[in-house]
């Protein structure tokens, strides 16, 4: 057995249990935070998360993986107290989105991994609670400055051993153009999840990223308003029947709190982007299509302690 860093200490990879690989309790602009303090009403928040976590977890669930990087929010103290309330077992990460942000230009990866460590190595905004993954984000291209965050990320992996998750655009193909930086600073792209690949069912791209040795992450459920579960459900099943289910992980990609757009608009665009709405819908709907309990199982409990602990 492996140990793993979650945020209220180290977990063993046998007692993850069913895991959600990719999933937000806070994604905030921290300039909008720090400018104006109703913001975000961090008690409601606290409470709120508590409660979707708690309906998460009598449904099945008991590990959250929180793929928020530093600059889309992340905010450990929170993290820490959400998962102490809810008696639930939650994984931060580290890591760079894929913002074109001006201060990423005079850095040197290099220099860019020395700071990074430390959430590895000593904890994260001044606790003891250390990153159990690293995050990596491309969207429509691997700009310059994108490559340069993958950099960081794969040397990041390399230094300490961590797997890596991604945000990518289907749409786009980028999860191909992420495996081909990893691989040229050596990583082996069987410790990388390429994410957001549930929002295609194009078969033949899933295909190529697998072949790779990649886990695909089927990790958008309840966005229906980028492709619907049926079709998300249906591409899982094909891929299990074509021996894939050792290599996909699922969850929703879901934020108890996002600040992109306001709640209600959120709200009413996808009332299905919960942490309970895979155990809840999604299994069921996977069962009817032909995948088998054996798969699902590993899907939800035996892969990400694979890639979580090894």
């Amino acid at each position: 057995m492996a140990e793993i860093n979650g945020v209220l200490g180290v977990i063993d990879s046998a007692d993850l249990g069913f895991t959600l690989m990719h999933e937000h309790i806070l994604s905030v602009d921290w300039s909008m935070r720090q400018a104006f303090s109703d913001w975000v009403n961090r008690e409601t928040l606290i409470e709120e998360a508590t409660g979707e976590l708690r309906a998460a977890q009598q449904c099945g669930v008991r590990t959250i993986v929180d793929v928020t990087p530093i600059n889309l929010g992340r905010d450990i103290h929170l993290l820490r107290e959400v998962a102490a309330r809810a008696q639930v077992q939650i994984i931060a990460a580290t890591g760079l989105y894929c913002f074109e942000a001006l201060w990423l230009r005079g850095w040197e990866v290099d220099r860019l991994v020395e700071f990074l460590i430390r959430d590895v190595e000593s904890g994260i905004q001044g606790t003891d609670s250390k990153a159990g993954i690293i995050k990596a984000a491309t969207e429509s291209s691997v700009t310059p400055l994108n490559r340069k965050s993958l950099q960081v990320a794969a040397r990041l992996h390399l230094a300490t051993g961590l797997p890596i998750t991604t945000h990518t655009s289907a749409e786009h193909r980028t999860g191909l153009a992420q495996q081909d930086v990893f691989e040229e600073e050596g990583v082996d792209l069987g410790r990388v999840v390429i994410g957001h690949c549930g929002d295609t069912d194009d078969i033949a791209y899933l295909e190529e990223i697998l072949q790779r040795g990649s886990t695909i992450g089927m990790d958008r459920f309840g966005l229906d308003i980028v492709l619907p579960t049926e079709k998300r459900v249906s591409t899982i099943a094909a891929l299990c029947r074509r021996g894939w289910a050792e290599r996909m992980v699922l969850s929703h990609d879901a934020c108890c709190f996002l600040d992109w757009y306001p709640k209600e608009v959120i709200r009413a665009a996808v009332p299905n982007w919960r942490f309970r709405y895979i155990p809840e819908d999604v299994l069921p709907a996977l069962r009817e299509a032909g995948v088998g309990e054996e798969e699902i199982h590993t899907m939800t409990v035996a892969n990400p302690a694979r890639i979580l602990g090894s």
